[in-house]
């Protein structure tokens, strides 16, 4: 690939991003987009109002200064610290990489360009491999300078990561000193609960707890079985006895299905409610808790009267089977995952072994499309293998967007499917909070675009090849030295595709919007439909930012060219990014900063890797003091990660004492807790956290005895109307 096919793919993205947001610019302005572009600002303010501009229909750079003007407070205030990691990820890129690029580009594109004797073309007219790395001859006494480069990059990243670290940590302490009472802290998860055939999960429960945590036990929340599906069981099991109690006050026979085959008039909806009506407090008792058995889960959340006390309970193993009263730290109310809480103890471990291998099987069929782009690439592959194509690709604007722009946007295409499908495995895994689940998605996406986008690319021109490249282990250092310097044009163009184009998808909502327009104009409904469920995709964004950042260390020395472009995808992801989270995206739950630990450890691996990858191509360039150097730079690295795994990572793993005791006791003294004691008693209730649930017979039990009794809901009787007129309409035909 030459300059000119680069600056083609350039070109393309550009003109796409700008009419991207030049569109996004006039569309955020109009009414009927309010719901679209500023649904967090609707879902906190319950108002459709908003500043109109009377120029409605000229793009204007509003949204981009308000973006830029809003501070760090005021995104730990709409979007949790959660937010806050994610654009100090952004801030962290654009310091460490407009260090690299400085330094690339003054002292290492030159020793690149004019690494070998040869003859000199025009710039556009010249291939990306005279400014790689490939281009300095062996033996080359300014492989110093590539060297040196290395250290700077490494030295200043690292000391960015060391005052991020300590900072987010600091960030995360003050989250849990400074916010209201979280229910949280006084709550654990209990699963795997030992059955028993003369009581039920709830008195099981109560009677563990109040015997071996009498002073500090509180009270606890049993889990009910949930679902849609659940929800149409329960109702229609209630309707046949509503309607089998309200035929036998007909006189009917006592079988319910011959007195619907023996020609009884049909019940009307007036009647069946009037009859609900007449008998609900007769029956709905009855009903509700007839199977409440049947309904537990062998899970509850238990309350303590201190966080302390609710962490020493969670941490501690409570039996000597270790597969029998498992306790977690509970999840806030709004980040329980409601659908795994259920879900055996016994099964988690199988659920993982199944979801490891279906993510490698994932993996491996994703060869076949990476393949493909790597073959769209190399003209003459292509050639061979269509050879009806080869007139078309002997026009140079189709030469230069088939080899610069088409193999990243297909990759990108496909690449699409990977984050769906990782959210789905984390779901089976078995997570119970849907940060965790989002989490896991992130760690699963991460891995696949690395060594999808990198690896296999790297490797590959067809899998006979990769293959081959594989047979030979004790090689690969060598392979990766030779193949990442030429793959780099690629990674490039990928930058350009993946990263800028997604931006301006991203800023669009291309999928909300053709929702809001069909909603709108088919379907004609008026009502803005807020989206509750439109939370930040970190398990989609943190990956491809950390992918990008990979990319950029690895090839830094190698291609220096890739960092102008990589330092432009920073710095408008961070005007992106920070525009949706002060305006559509919606907090419901935060991780408290959990994803930062992951970005430190993504950053050293890439440190480590690029160094690897910098010393086999200062072996195959015979520079045997550049090879010297760079082990001390590799020990020093791991050393450096090692002590920041003493230093902050525990913070990020568990709570300290010294914080919760001082919180209780600070609470303790001002009186607050037997509010803090009230609000735990609805905060995980099951039936207003969860959608499409029925209201559950619940048994919330109190240390002191005191049962709370059941409760019938307005709410479920009304909803169940039309599923039995339903029911009884297609029972009487």
């Amino acid at each position: 690939m030459d300059i000119a096919a680069l600056l083609t793919s350039a070109g393309i993205n550009i003109a796409v991003c700008v009419v991207l947001f030049s569109f996004y610019s006039v569309l955020r302005k109009q009414p009927s987009n309010v719901n679209v572009y500023f649904g967090r600002r609707l879902a906190s303010q319950h108002s459709r109002r908003i500043d109109l501009c009377l120029e409605r229909f000229v793009p204007s750079p509003s949204w981009i200064l308000k973006a830029w003007e809003t501070s760090e407070d005021e995104i730990l205030a709409i979007g949790g610290l959660d937010a806050v990691v994610f654009v100090r990820i952004l801030v962290f890129s654009i310091r460490v990489f407009s260090i690299a690029a400085v330094i690339c580009t003054i002292l290492v594109l030159p020793v690149n360009y004019h690494g070998m004797d040869r003859m000199y073309k025009n710039i556009p007219l010249e291939s990306l491999e005279v400014f790689t790395i490939e281009n300095v001859k062996e033996g080359s006494k300014w492989l110093w300078a590539h060297c040196l480069a290395l250290y700077i990059i490494t030295l200043s990243a690292c000391a960015l990561l060391y005052f991020e670290y300590k900072s987010i940590t600091n960030l995360r302490l003050l989250h849990i000193i400074g916010s209201p009472p979280n229910p949280s802290h006084f709550t654990i998860l209990v699963r795997s609960i030992p059955w028993s055939s003369e009581e039920s999960y709830c008195e099981t429960v109560k009677k563990f707890f109040s015997y071996y945590h009498a002073s500090t036990y509180l009270s606890h929340q049993m889990v009910y079985k949930s679902g849609k599906v659940q929800k149409l069981k329960d109702d229609a099991e209630h309707m046949c006895k509503v309607i089998r109690d309200a035929s036998m006050e007909r006189t009917c026979k006592p079988s319910f299905m011959q007195c619907c085959c023996s020609g009884a008039p049909t019940i009307s909806f007036k009647k069946i409610s009037t009859e609900m009506g007449s008998t609900h407090g007769r029956t709905c008792n009855t009903d509700l808790h007839l199977d409440t058995g049947k309904k537990e889960c062998s899970s509850a959340f238990v309350f303590f009267k201190s966080r302390y006390a609710a962490l020493t309970a969670a941490q501690v193993l409570q039996t000597s089977n270790p597969m029998l009263w498992v306790t977690d730290v509970a999840p806030e109310p709004h980040d329980v995952y409601w659908s795994n809480i259920c879900i055996p103890y016994r099964q988690l471990w199988i659920r993982r072994i199944a979801t490891l291998a279906a993510s490698v099987a994932f993996m491996l069929v994703f060869l076949i499309p990476v393949t493909f782009v790597q073959g769209l690439t190399q003209l003459e592959k292509l050639q061979k293998m269509f050879p009806f194509l080869t007139g078309i690709l002997k026009e140079k604007f189709v030469n230069q967007v088939v080899t610069g722009y088409l193999p990243s946007v297909i990759l990108v295409l496909f690449l699409c499917a990977v984050p769906p499908v990782m959210i789905l495995f984390s779901a089976v895994e078995g997570s119970i909070s849907r940060s965790a689940r989002k989490k896991s998605a992130c760690f699963k996406v991460l891995y696949f675009t690395i060594w999808n986008v990198f690896f296999v690319n790297v490797f590959t021109g067809s899998v006979i090849s990769q293959l081959s490249v594989f047979s030979s282990v004790t090689d690969l250092p060598a392979q990766l030295a030779k193949a990442v310097p030429a793959q780099a044009t690629f990674f490039t163009t990928y930058i350009l595709s993946s990263g800028w184009a997604s931006l301006a998808v991203e800023v669009m909502q291309i999928f909300p919007l053709l929702r809001n327009l069909f909603q709108r104009f088919i379907l004609r409904l008026k009502e803005d439909a807020l989206d509750g469920s439109l939370s930040f995709p970190y398990h989609t964004e943190v990956p491809r930012i950390l992918l990008f950042g990979f990319l950029g260390f690895t090839c830094a020395i190698l291609a220096p060219l890739m960092l102008p472009f990589l330092l432009v995808y920073f710095f408008i992801a961070y005007l992106v990014y920070r525009n949706q989270i002060i305006n559509v995206y919606i907090t419901k739950y935060d991780s408290g900063g959990q994803f930062w630990p992951i970005v430190h450890n993504t950053t050293v691996f890439s440190l480590l890797f690029s160094q690897l990858i910098a010393l086999g191509v200062f072996g195959l360039k015979r520079s045997s003091v550049a090879s010297g150097f760079t082990i001390p730079l590799l020990i020093g690295t791991l050393l450096f990660h090692q002590y920041c795994r003493q230093r902050f990572l525990p913070v990020f793993r568990s709570n300290s004492a010294q914080i919760l005791i001082d919180l209780d006791r600070r609470d303790g003294h001002s009186g607050r807790m037997e509010e803090i004691y009230e609000h735990l008693r609805s905060a995980y209730n099951q039936s207003s956290l969860m959608p499409h649930t029925t209201s559950q017979p619940e048994c919330v039990s109190l240390h002191e005895d005191k049962d709370s009794g059941p409760s019938s809901s307005e709410d479920m009787e009304t909803g169940l109307l039309f599923f039995h007129t339903i029911l009884v309409i297609s029972l009487s035909r």
